[in-house]
């Protein structure tokens, strides 16, 4: 079945004078059709390097990940920024599942789909995911050794955190036996109804005493600023019961051996900062000075860049882990493309 796709500009974010914009499809090793916004610089010739972007995790590629594409155009680049499977414009049914193993193809197919483009150097392809693409991403790079550079922005180990709950708070035999009955009893009463129950988005109204974190996410989501009416956080969320696939999987294996460039990116403020610094040390062997268990706002890394080989931890001054979907201010696009242009 033909993709539907929306030809009007339909984004969060307004569109720049400076690129052309079209939308294409590819297929992955599943046969999932998958849709992509792509963005090219204006007035360019011959091959030019090229990013495939994601994110983050239950958004659509109207919102954040299509700011990094369009940013990464005007700088040059050749940028996609696609819809990952069972989401937003791509297909795949049912709707609204998730895969660690298939999400990883979705970046795998988008660096095929650029390696053989006629206006790409096969050469110079990069990566940008963000939050829980972020881990996607460094997931992909202990993988494809056709990716030069590789971008973690305010990166989550969904793995993890569907394994031990949000800050490891429910790291226990105890609390994952009981979330494997509820989703399971879950997958019954699907199979019994004939449709998946879908989670629920980010939480709205918000109660009186959410944390800092949901209250960014609301401003994100539920605003203005990022709904959008295909994305799953700014609606009905993911189905229930892919929590499972996720808490059955250990990401990032032998992320030790990855010998291209890679950039962990997040705010010094965000509450996902411990899933990122903890993904950086297992990656290069760093260690810390200091050793704070996970809650929001605290860390163990030093503020600015911390460099192990080639591969680089960059915390962001005051920024939170919303701040780095879209606030121009916070978001070191400077020092990202400087990055992946030195390394490409």
């Amino acid at each position: 079945m033909a993709l539907k796709l929306v030809e009007e500009w339909d984004k969060v974010f307004p569109k720049s004078d400076k690129i052309e914009h079209k939308k294409v499809t590819f297929k992955n090793h599943f046969g999932i059709e998958l849709a992509a916004d792509m963005y090219v610089p204006k007035d360019t010739s011959g091959k030019l390097p090229a990013i495939a972007v994601s994110g983050p995790y239950g958004a659509v590629k109207e919102q954040s990940s299509g700011l990094y594409a369009q940013e990464m155009a005007e700088r040059g680049f050749i940028a996609i920024a696609f819809d990952p499977s069972y989401t937003g414009e791509s297909g795949g049914e049912p709707r609204y599942v998730t895969s660690w193993d298939l999400n990883v193809e979705d970046f795998q197919a988008a660096v095929d789909f650029l390696s053989n483009h006629e206006d790409v150097d096969a050469d110079k392809i990069s990566i940008i995911g963000i939050c829980g693409w972020g881990g996607v991403a460094l997931q992909t790079a202990c993988l494809d050794t056709r990716i030069k550079a590789t971008i973690c922005s305010t990166m989550y180990d969904m793995t993890r955190v569907a394994r031990n709950g949000y800050f490891d708070s429910e790291n226990s035999a105890e609390a994952r036996q009981k979330s494997k009955e509820a989703i399971n009893a879950q997958r019954t009463e699907d199979y019994k109804n004939g449709s998946l129950k879908l989670a629920g988005g980010v939480v709205d109204p918000l109660p009186e005493d959410a944390p800092q974190f949901l209250q960014d996410y609301h401003a994100y989501y539920k605003t203005e600023r990022g709904y959008h009416e295909r994305s799953l956080n700014s609606n009905d969320g993911w189905a229930m019961t892919g929590n499972i696939s996720l808490a059955n999987t250990t990401a990032f294996t032998n992320s030790n051996e990855i010998k291209n460039v890679v950039m962990i990116v997040h705010g010094e403020k965000a509450h996902s900062r411990y899933l990122g610094e903890d993904a950086f040390a297992a990656m290069t062997g760093f260690k810390y000075e200091t050793h704070n268990t996970p809650a929001p706002y605290e860390g163990n890394a030093s503020l600015g860049e911390t460099i192990v080989g080639n591969k680089e931890l960059l915390i962001v001054e005051g920024a939170s882990h919303v701040d780095l979907y879209d606030n121009f201010e916070k978001i070191p696009f400077d020092k990202i493309e400087k990055f992946i242009r030195d390394n490409i």
